[in-house]
């Protein structure tokens, strides 16, 4: 996956021709993987640079702080080095502040064409509890299913909680644990029971079936949204 630096539009040689060109292969990368369904990681790499240059926008200062520092003398009487930021409010600036401009209205189009994939993809998951659900449902497994396919694919998860800012939030790990086969004689009961015969270490855990009508890949898409759908319901 190509990818951009924190700072790919401060770096080297600042000239918007040429940014242009760094960032127009990048989206195109990113485009060619949203027109295959493929939203991960590139929807959330193209969102971390766009909030991080609409931030730039807000506070030149941000941009100060990681630029390094030109050696200009030393004060003799305390040995104090004396630097001389190489950014100021000059022609540089302005021709950063071109670039800026353009590369958010660019990111912002392409961020709204990976969103609205990510909201039909979210619109078409189901989720559904298999038998009874403990009061303890931080821990368990999801059945993860789609299209006409009988694959189910199990996953074992683990809530936690985290705290930003003040504010707490909900995480989901999880892991890949087999491959099942739905049938007639195999069903989602009979797989949670499968579950509960083999892995001791939870007699009794939540279970969940997420399935979707139609195919989308699962590690670049459905796998990441299913995480967050389930996140939400359990909540």
């Amino acid at each position: 996956m190509k990818t951009l630096s924190q700072t790919w539009f401060a770096e080297g040689f600042i000239d918007f021709e040429l940014k242009k060109y760094t960032l127009l292969a990048y989206l195109q990368e990113v485009n060619k993987n949203f027109g295959e369904n493929k939203l991960y990681p590139q929807l959330a790499d193209i969102i971390f640079h766009y909030h991080n240059i609409v931030k730039f926008r807000e506070n030149k200062k941000f941009l100060q702080e990681q630029f390094p520092k030109r050696l200009t003398g030393i004060q003799l009487e305390n040995l104090q080095l004396l630097y001389e930021q190489m950014i100021e409010d000059d022609e540089l600036m302005e021709e950063l502040e071109t670039i800026i401009q353009y590369a958010a209205g660019e990111m912002k189009g392409t961020i709204r064409n990976g969103s609205e994939i990510y909201e039909f993809v979210e619109q078409k998951i189901q989720i559904e509890p298999v038998g009874l659900v403990p009061l303890d449902n931080k821990e368990g497994y999801f059945f993860l299913g789609q299209g006409t396919s009988r694959s189910t694919l199990v996953y074992h998860y683990r809530l936690s909680i985290f705290e930003k800012h003040d504010e707490q939030y909900r995480a989901i790990k999880t892991t890949f644990v087999t491959e099942w086969q739905r049938s007639i004689a195999n069903t989602y009961e009979n797989m949670k029971f499968s579950l509960i015969k083999e892995k001791k270490d939870l007699p009794n855990p939540a279970v969940y079936t997420i399935e979707t009508p139609l195919s989308f890949p699962v590690e670049e898409t459905l796998l990441p949204i299913a995480k967050r759908c389930l996140v939400r319901y359990i909540s």
